[in-house]
């Protein structure tokens, strides 16, 4: 069964890049969008899913990294709170100078959604493959570890805010990177459209609806939400918020561990699938 896996990401890979080859522009831009929460569910659960840190405030660095790249600066704010974002909202408001205030700014046109959908899956993929790399390794057992028992794990000798640090900081390199690229596409940005609260709501459902703390997780709720979303938004377009949300409260309390803990359960799965 182990050896078929990589043959299959293979598989979906090319599938992948040979799709804008066939697609419409409308195909395109949603496959662009599902990497974008791919990448962002994923980041939010290498920080969240792990540590345990309910992180509430994660669309920070998408909103910085979307500013950074349109002022073409580096460096970027880390750390992920409710409250850094709103003060980061009202930064970048008030320095119209800088920023455009809220009346935003506006980005030169590239005509780049085939680079952008390329970078983006790239993105989701890197994402997802650190989650890998970290799940599988001694550095991802001491984060499960504080997860269960932070007071256990620091008397086990395990240094649980530089692990902490470490995890914060590997989380928000994907936000980071998305909200640039997402800026590059939009052509426009403005405080409330680079840090809306909804977004980092949808990304912790996102992650808990496929499975927080597992590699797959992230990325089957995302895929399964988003395109939820899209058709109940294509026939309901005044109710889809509260049939999304509905259903969200509906899978929250009914399977807390998301879909992949109960398959876990199910088939006694491994707990980081």
């Amino acid at each position: 069964m182990k050896r078929w896996v990589p043959v299959g990401l293979l598989l979906l890979a090319v599938a992948l890049s040979l799709y804008p080859l066939e697609a419409t522009g409308y195909g395109v831009r949603v496959m662009l969008q599902l990497f974008m929460w791919i990448a962002l569910a994923q980041s939010w659960n290498l920080i969240s899913g792990l540590t345990g840190y309910v992180s509430f405030g994660h669309v920070v660095f998408f909103g910085t990294g979307a500013y950074a790249s349109s002022l073409l600066r580096g460096p970027y704010f880390a750390i992920a709170m409710l409250g850094l974002n709103e003060v980061m909202r009202v930064i970048v408001s008030y320095y119209e100078g800088l920023t455009g205030g809220g009346n935003g700014l506006s980005l030169p046109t590239l005509d780049a959604s085939l680079a952008i959908y390329y970078a983006m899956g790239l993105v989701a993929a890197g994402v997802t493959a650190v989650t890998y790399a970290i799940l599988t390794s001694r550095f991802g057992l001491r984060l499960m570890t504080i997860r269960e028992d932070e007071v256990a794990a620091e008397a086990m000798g395990i240094d649980t805010l530089r692990y902490k640090l470490y995890a914060l900081m590997l989380s928000a390199i994907g936000p980071g990177i998305v909200g640039g690229l997402s800026a590059r596409d939009q052509g426009y940005i403005e405080p409330i459209s680079v840090f809306p609260l909804i977004m980092t709501i949808t990304m912790i459902v996102m992650a808990l609806f496929g499975g927080k703390g597992t590699i797959w997780g992230p990325v089957l709720g995302a895929t399964v939400l988003f395109f939820f979303q899209e058709a109940v938004w294509a026939r309901f377009v005044y109710l889809h918020q509260l049939l999304f949300g509905a259903i969200i409260v509906a899978v929250v309390l009914l399977m807390p561990r998301g879909i992949l803990g109960v398959l876990q359960q199910k088939y006694n799965l491994p707990r980081t699938i």
